[in-house]
């Protein structure tokens, strides 16, 4: 069996307030993708890894692969109009029997986390990883009127989301939704179970500069 992950980054890093996009800002002298596609390959060297970004980034990140020697090995799909499209991009160069798909900006996920999502889905089908939410939450039922809810009723989803290749190409030639927040959604939508394993607190995604903060803390 071969194992897959589709590594998304196609964000414009509008909220770093800078021109260059999150995933290629540094953490520790090290570009935010580098040290995601790091955490995948160090998990199983024999991975197929495709990197899923928008054509006017793929020169820049050849270049950066150059100035930083960044040879692990992995294929380059196009990004398409939304995470959807550019999901399917991806997945049409998977040829592993479990595609994972991962957030480019998550580059913290353990390797606990990535080996219990690969073994769960090539059982079970459709694998997330959760954590807890740990603060308070309130509904929101009008402008003027909130109540608040059972936080242990919900759980924050991470990445990497991981399925039975056939499964998720199944689940992706359905017409686009906006519904489809992720690639769990997609699926969920044929009717397919979401079954939830354990994350890993540290794995945040890189969105804002304080989260740049606490990576440099982490690493």
């Amino acid at each position: 069996m071969k194992y897959s992950v589709i590594i998304v980054a196609g964000g414009k890093g509008l909220r770093m307030g800078g021109d260059l996009p999150k995933q290629f800002l540094p953490i520790a002298d090290k570009p935010v993708l580098m040290r995601t596609i790091e955490a995948f390959y160090h998990f199983d060297s024999a991975m197929q890894i495709i990197l899923v970004l928008p054509l006017v980034h793929q020169e820049f990140w050849k270049s950066l692969c150059a100035e930083y020697s960044f040879t692990i090995p992995h294929q380059i799909a196009t990004g398409g109009e939304t995470r959807f499209h550019s999901v399917k991009n991806g997945l049409e160069l998977s040829q592993g029997d479990v595609t994972g798909v991962h957030d480019g900006v998550r580059p913290f996920v353990s390797n606990k986390v990535i080996q219990s999502c690969y073994q769960e889905a090539d059982e079970v089908g459709a694998v997330v990883p959760v954590v807890d939410v740990v603060e308070t939450l309130r509904h929101i039922i009008s402008p003027n009127e909130s109540k608040t809810v059972n936080r242990s009723d919900y759980k924050l989803i991470q990445t990497p989301q991981v399925f039975q290749t056939k499964l998720l190409r199944q689940a992706y030639q359905q017409e686009y939704s906006p519904l489809f927040t992720d690639d769990a959604s997609v699926v969920e939508a044929l009717g397919y179970p979401i079954y939830l394993v354990e994350g890993n607190r540290e794995n945040i995604k890189i969105t804002t500069p304080f989260d740049l903060k606490i990576s440099d803390a982490l690493v």
